[in-house]
């Protein structure tokens, strides 16, 4: 039968003894363990020689690719945005060539109906022999009526506030007859209502439907 009894030696190290087995000092295991372990390293830092280099090569190129895969990004992006602002402005130009005469036309239109509901003209226009004061108030505002409708659409191709002052110039020339028509028994002549029309105009530095005018000049000037 095997008995085992521990020694301890002058150096505390702790060998096993058995029947005809040498004294192993357990310095040498410690020795061993070491050389093991500085193989292993020494094995890690052989292929970290490799790998390292690798890495390092493989990073730079993944960072040279991206690098230039940014650049070409943006030139494309240069690119498209060029052809983007070249067809825009081919757009444009296309748009003026056809648009401009219609809105030139409606600025025309709008400029013409404002000449034609000026109380002068419009009077000089309906007013008839042997008409009533009644008679020709209502010919007036139908015709002034008759005449914004017609140009409705034309706001279309001018400014909003441009087609306000040509609105409110109307509004005006419609209070004007009103409050002239107040002023006259309905079964007068007609020519007494012209009469208090023109009169309410005198002083008045510009006319409403002028002014109307000359904003719509102003921005035509401006745009062609």
């Amino acid at each position: 039968m095997l008995t085992t009894k521990v020694v301890k030696h002058s150096f505390d190290a702790f060998t096993p003894i058995g029947h005809g087995m040498p004294l192993i000092p357990a310095s040498f295991f410690l020795v061993l363990h070491f050389t093991k372990s500085k193989y292993i390293m020494s094995e890690l830092l052989e292929i970290l020689k490799y790998i390292l280099p690798a890495g390092i090569v493989l990073l730079t190129s993944w960072l040279l690719l991206k690098s230039f895969l940014n650049t070409q990004e943006e030139i494309q992006k240069r690119e498209l945005k060029i052809k983007i602002d070249e067809l825009n402005l081919q757009l444009k130009q296309e748009d003026k060539k056809y648009v401009t005469p219609i809105r030139l036309q409606a600025f025309e239109r709008v400029v013409l109906f404002l000449e034609r509901i000026s109380p002068q003209s419009l009077i000089f226009r309906v007013q008839k022999p042997g008409q009533k004061a009644f008679q020709l108030q209502n010919l007036l505002l139908k015709s002034i009526r008759d005449e914004y409708e017609h140009n409705l659409s034309q706001q279309l191709y001018i400014s909003k506030e441009s087609w306000a002052m040509v609105k409110a110039a109307k509004e005006e020339v419609v209070k004007m007859i009103n409050t002239a028509a107040a002023e006259v028994k309905p079964d007068e002549e007609s020519i007494e209502l012209s009469r208090r029309v023109f009169e309410s105009t005198v002083g008045t530095e510009k006319l409403p439907t002028d002014r109307a005018i000359d904003m719509l000049k102003k921005e035509i000037h401006r745009l062609f």
